[in-house]
């Protein structure tokens, strides 16, 4: 039996109504093995839920977040449910996406055997297409296991090692990183590279002895960790993408190049990279970003927020005064899911937020709609809409 003081934190909770000490002590509470049962329990008793809502004035909780949205400037706070919280709470959403609070559709439902079933769309995994030099094709998923004499992988990465071979005869190999998937490769000189949603990467199986190590993002979003020029005798390492070449000595450095936009953002964490283009070259410091527009090679410079930038390596989503415009396109890879925003006034909307990328997309898309300004959303199939 929850008790009344528990009961109120857990509905001011699931009504986004509980202060920072209010969620602090619901979590005290729910680290408890017992206290969590207890809480599942409790909110899967729908009636329980909405009966107890009954007693908070909504419309004052809708005014008090306008006011606070009034006061950052039109900038939006998405909030980061907090880690035991969001785990403990991962079964409220379906409870509460057949409640009387929210008007919109939370889930695609069908009917089978005269019952509604419900479908969310589950946050992306590791996954990768290998193509050989030869042209054959390995799929690589989570639980499979591939291997050869020089090559490894366990379906959540891939790792080459350092072997002899003919060096007039440089074989390489494509790692595609489909739509709601990502990657880990460790290159056959120890350089790590991590691959975001939609993206490919050409490289050599083994790097030419005492020559330049030469690599080539083909589209999408990498995040090297080059192993230092010192470890190989001096060979740098350059990166090809697009119209620029990236040169490096040894660094941490982040790309970003889709085929669908017209900009290719470089991110320097650490060390040193020079960019060159048609127009020249460009050094970057670490927290500096270029920005290169691919239809007349202009390129820019500008200090950025490193844990924004890099933020998809260590499974988060963080947005710092984004338009939802840009938001969707990073929720629509991930997911492997189309969005669309109806109303096109919204699409300039910005956004502060910390998401998990292990939550699954109604999780989020449930924290855009509270904020207001988006009233409902439809999912059909593979499609949300946004209204």
């Amino acid at each position: 039996m929850i008790n009344p003081k528990i009961e109120n934190l857990i509905i001011k909770f699931l009504t986004n109504q509980a202060s920072a000490s209010e969620l602090d002590e619901l979590e005290l509470w729910i680290q408890d093995s017992n206290n969590n049962l207890l809480f599942n329990t409790y909110v899967k008793i729908n009636y329980a839920i909405e009966f107890n809502m009954r007693k908070f004035d909504i419309n004052k909780a809708k005014d008090k977040l306008n006011e606070e949205i009034g006061n950052d400037k039109k900038v939006i706070k998405l909030k980061k449910i907090r880690q035991k919280i969001r785990y403990a709470a991962a079964i409220t959403i379906g409870i509460l996406a057949t409640s009387y609070f929210f008007k919109g559709n939370l889930f695609d439902t069908s009917v089978d055997n005269g019952q509604k079933v419900t479908k969310t769309i589950e946050a992306g995994t590791d996954k990768a297409t290998l193509t050989l030099d030869d042209g054959s094709i390995i799929l690589l998923e989570k639980g499979d296991a591939y291997q050869t004499h020089n090559v490894s992988s366990n379906g959540e990465q891939i790792v080459y090692n350092d072997t002899e071979i003919n060096t007039n005869n440089i074989k390489y190999n494509y790692l595609t990183i489909p739509r709601g998937g990502q990657f880990f490769i460790k290159l056959s000189d120890g350089t790590k590279v991590w691959l975001n949603s939609e993206s490919q990467l050409k490289y050599p199986v083994c790097f030419k002895k005492g020559g330049a190590r030469q690599v080539e993002l083909v589209y999408g979003e990498a995040y090297f960790d080059v192993s230092p020029s010192t470890n190989h005798n001096g060979a740098k390492f350059k990166v090809l993408n697009q119209t620029q070449e990236i040169e490096v000595l040894g660094t941490e450095f982040n790309i970003k190049s889709y085929k669908d936009e017209t900009n290719i953002y470089t991110t320097l964490v650490e060390g040193k990279v020079e960019i060159n283009t048609s127009k020249g070259k460009q050094l970057l410091v670490p927290n500096q970003q270029s920005n290169l527009n691919i239809t007349n090679n202009d390129i820019s410079i500008s200090v950025v927020n490193i844990k924004e930038v890099v933020s998809w390596v260590h499974g988060d989503f963080v947005f710092q005064n984004k338009p939802l415009k840009d938001i969707i396109k990073v929720l629509s890879r991930w997911y492997d899911i189309e969005i669309e925003i109806e109303n096109k006034s919204l699409e300039d909307i910005k956004f502060n937020g910390e998401l998990s990328k292990s939550q699954n997309l109604e999780e989020i898309l449930l924290l855009i709609k509270n904020t207001n300004y988006i009233n409902q959303y439809e999912l059909n199939n593979k499609k949300v809409i946004l209204k």
